[in-house]
């Protein structure tokens, strides 16, 4: 059952490469159910590997699959292999498990669009992608799935080319994360210099040595990774391109920017977890940037206007939670959290697609209002995401942040400060954004009548054409998009249980890869019965006063929007500022200095004194027969002379 692992890539693998070929003759649907049925197919070949895993005696559960040998070379040789053990098969899980769910929900999101079949292929090529990332035996393996995921967000964020703020929001997440990628591959070149291996598991494995190295290159190692990580799930200062990334389709943002592709960081730092261990001060390093990036992310989610800017800032705010989580050594609450995540926010984001699909492509929260009427199921699917990521128990969210919470306070008071205050923002702007939504007075209608109140249609972000035509009812979307919300639904109501005390927790699952480096939480009952209050309240508080000033107050609602939070306090202004302005002119003075002075002023100027070396020795080339016999004859007198001054003859 575990030789079944190879199934898990090559299927999404093969989807891919029957839409190359023939995409474009199935068309539409048949196009999106052949990709959906290759990642559900993947999701059951996952269910077998990990049936196989679960026969195993708990503490031999890491099975090695090699499929062929690729780049022997001296001491330096890598296999294409898949390492399955508990981490790589909680990772499948709910890559191709809520992935499929996505794929089922774009054949609708996505009907009547030209290039029906190029998206499939796309989303195909990214599920072969994870997979590869999550299951590779090796940081070789992993790096490459990194850099196909990275790809294949670049042509999924600019699917919709046409659009100038599409393409450049490609682009920009492109450049974003080359950044990231910078220090993953120099991370992998310093780690095959240090232990000759670039391989995870077994004792000739760099996680089995990584205590063997010295402190400051285990440190080295760890921050270059760290910076990997940062740039793929988002993290400060590279969380830049994700808020722009949302110009992709909306189940891009889902299976992408929320589910999958942003978690690949967090499961990197988990996999590395002994190196990390053997590097106390990247751990510090890890939680405060995870503290201070969930708190920053959540200020700007309260002012976004966009309905699904305001779930993309949530995105980095709770991958900001999950990499506290690693920093304070609770991986578990990390990987947990990963999960619980994937469900509430890919309903989340398909919610608001399905929210846009009904209101004819607008995204402007204040063009919406009382559409729980409208659109019943995606309105009541929409609150339990909402319910769960704001922490009410016992939604899925509460559990896993708990725990978060819970190992901060036993680490830093001061970062389980930070996070409090974050679950009290999120509370608020995530009440905020479904009472904008679905309660109130419904707002489209004056949209559609072309009203300009400053409350519904001040400087909107978005301008679709519909906006412009004649007014239409909201509607409910069609099956192929609702039941994936409703099986999300039940997904983020439940997902807590996974943690829950019992024989099959995630953590006595998990145990065997972090071993001796479990958090215990040496916290009484009590304690944490008034942490988990404490949080409570302060999630009430939130939602409380998301009410009193959304669907209560009198007051407009702008007074509480500020724009330099809907800016994202500057930070992007001022990187593009600094970037054009200085940055653009040390890039001209190094090219031209440094470059063009430096470099190919060497290389340059060795060659002019090669080719002026060899004009001037032509000129001795006459075609003289006298000339050489004359050269021929002061050499043999040189010669001459030079051997009887050595013999002192002369």
């Amino acid at each position: 059952m575990l030789s079944a692992v190879w199934l898990i890539p090559a299927l999404p693998l093969a989807g891919f490469l029957i839409l190359l070929a023939a995409g474009r003759k199935l068309g539409e649907p048949a196009a999106g159910w052949l990709a959906t049925a290759m990642v559900t197919g993947s999701f059951v070949a996952g269910l077998v590997t990990f049936a196989g895993l679960l026969g195993e005696d708990e503490h031999h559960r890491q099975f090695v699959f090699t499929v062929f040998e690729w780049l022997p070379s001296g001491s330096f040789s890598v296999d294409v292999g898949f390492l399955v053990d508990p981490l790589s098969m909680a990772m499948v899980l709910f890559v191709t498990g809520v992935g499929a769910l996505i794929h089922l929900y774009s054949i609708g999101y996505m009907h009547g669009d030209p290039r029906f079949h190029t998206f499939f292929l796309y989303l195909n090529l990214f599920a072969f992608s994870m997979l590869m990332l999550v299951l590779g035996d090796n940081l070789l393996i992993t790096f490459l799935g990194w850099e196909g995921v990275g790809a294949c967000s670049y042509l999924l964020v600019s699917f919709w080319f046409e659009r100038n703020s599409a393409a450049v929001a490609g682009k920009k997440a492109f450049v974003t994360n080359r950044v990231g990628d910078w220090g993953f591959m120099v991370a992998i070149f310093l780690t095959f210099a240090s232990l000759g291996t670039l391989t995870y598991a077994g004792e000739e494995g760099f996680l089995e040595n990584a205590g063997a190295l010295p402190e400051a290159t285990a440190l080295g190692i760890a921050l270059l990774l760290f910076v990997g990580a940062a740039g793929k799930s988002a993290q400060l200062p590279l969380y830049v391109w994700l808020p722009d990334a949302m110009e992709g389709p909306t189940p891009v943002s889902a299976l992408i920017h929320a589910a999958t592709m942003v978690t690949a960081g967090v499961y990197l730092m988990a996999r590395v977890n002994p190196l990390l261990d053997a590097a106390p001060a990247a751990l510090t390093v890890i939680s405060v940037m995870g503290a201070a990036t969930a708190l920053f992310a959540a200020t700007c989610a309260v002012a976004q206007r966009d309905i699904k800017k305001v779930l993309a800032y949530s995105t980095v705010s709770q991958l900001g939670y999950m990499f506290l989580a690693i920093g304070v050594g609770a991986y578990v609450a990390a990987i947990f959290h990963m999960i619980t995540h994937a469900f509430f926010k890919a309903l989340l984001f398909l919610g608001a697609g399905s929210v846009i699909h009904g209101l004819h492509d607008e995204q402007d929260m204040r063009r919406m209002g009382g559409l729980r009427k409208l659109m019943p199921i995606t309105a009541g699917t929409f609150i339990v995401g909402w319910l769960a990521i704001a922490g009410i128990p016992p939604f899925s969210g509460f559990w896993s942040k708990d725990e978060i919470l819970a190992a901060a306070w036993d680490s830093n008071r001061l970062l389980w400060l930070v996070g409090v205050i974050t679950a009290l923002l999120t509370a608020y702007y995530m009440s905020r954004q479904v009472f904008l939504v679905f309660f109130g007075p419904p707002r489209w209608q004056e949209a559609h009548a072309g009203a300009t109140s400053e409350e519904a249609l001040a400087e909107p972000e978005h301008e679709p054409a519909a906006a412009q035509a004649a007014p239409a009812t909201p509607h409910e979307s069609p099956p192929t998009m609702t039941v994936p919300l409703v099986v999300l639904a039940v997904l983020a109501a439940g997902g807590g249980l996974l943690n829950l005390p019992g024989v099959l927790t995630l953590e006595h699952f998990l145990e065997p890869v972090f071993e001796d480096r479990l958090h215990e939480l040496d916290i009484p009952a009590g304690i944490l019965l008034s942490l988990a209050a404490v949080t409570g309240v302060g999630v009430v508080i939130g939602i409380l006063a998301a009410r009193a000033i959304y669907l209560r107050s009198t007051q407009p609602a702008d007074r509480f929007e500020p724009e330099l939070l809907r800016r994202a306090w500057g930070f992007d202004q001022a990187l593009a500022g600094f970037f054009g302005g200085p940055g653009r002119a040390f890039a001209n003075f190094t090219s031209r200095v440094l470059d063009g002075r430096g470099i190919d002023g060497a290389v340059n100027g060795i060659a002019t004194l090669v080719r002026g070396g060899g004009s001037r020795l032509r000129l001795t080339q006459t075609g003289y027969v006298r000339n050489y016999a004359l050269f021929m004859g002061g050499g043999a007198v040189l010669l001459l002379a030079f051997f009887l001054l050595r013999t002192g003859v002369a």
